[in-house]
C-alpha cells in the first residue's frame, strides 16, 4: 500500500499550476472557451466548451506531456521517454519529446487507428507495437522515463 507521502497521490497545488503555466507559456496554444447558447438553454446555465482541437496535436494531452517532460532535469531528458497509448497521449508525448530534443518510444496496440500511428511516427517517435494488453507488455530500457496517460506521473525504468 502506498504511503501518504507517495508523490503519485499528491494533489497539485496552486504553485504546481503556476509552474506548469510558466513551462507551457509560448509553447502550448491558448485555446479559447466558446459559449453555447443551445447548451445554455438545455441546461438552464452557462456552458462553455474548450476548443482543444486547436491545441498542438489536436488534444489537451500535449500540455500534460510537455509539462512533465520539460520539468525533467537535462540528464534525465537524455534518457528518453516511453509512453503506452493508441492515440492522443502518444501524439502529445511524441510532440513534446520532439520539441525538447528527447528520444521517445511510443508503444501502441496493433489495432491503433492508422491515422494515429502515422501522426505519431511523423512527430519523430519510435513506434513499437504491443501484441496484447499494455499491462502485459514487458519493457526493459535502462534509465528511460515512462510517462502515463492518465495519472501524469513519471517512472524511471531500471
Amino acid at each position: 500500500m502506498a504511503s501518504s507521502q507517495d508523490l503519485s497521490l499528491r494533489l497539485p497545488t496552486a504553485a504546481d499550476v503556476d509552474a506548469a503555466a510558466e513551462r507551457l507559456a509560448g509553447v502550448a496554444v491558448r485555446t479559447p472557451l466558446i459559449s453555447s447558447p443551445a447548451l445554455d438553454a438545455l441546461t438552464g446555465g452557462r456552458v462553455f466548451l474548450k476548443a482543444e482541437t486547436l491545441q498542438r496535436t489536436g488534444s489537451f494531452k500535449f500540455r500534460g506531456a510537455y509539462n512533465k517532460l520539460s520539468s525533467l532535469a537535462p540528464d534525465m531528458r537524455r534518457c528518453g521517454v516511453v509512453a503506452f497509448s493508441s492515440g492522443n497521449h502518444a501524439q502529445g508525448v511524441a510532440a513534446a519529446a520532439k520539441l525538447l530534443d528527447m528520444p521517445a518510444v511510443i508503444v501502441m496496440p496493433r489495432d491503433a487507428p492508422r491515422r494515429k500511428r502515422e501522426r505519431t511516427a511523423a512527430l519523430g517517435a519510435e513506434r513499437q507495437t504491443s501484441v496484447g494488453s499494455f499491462f502485459c507488455t514487458p519493457l526493459v530500457m535502462n534509465g528511460v522515463i515512462y510517462i502515463g496517460s492518465t495519472d501524469g506521473n513519471l517512472y524511471a525504468l531500471e
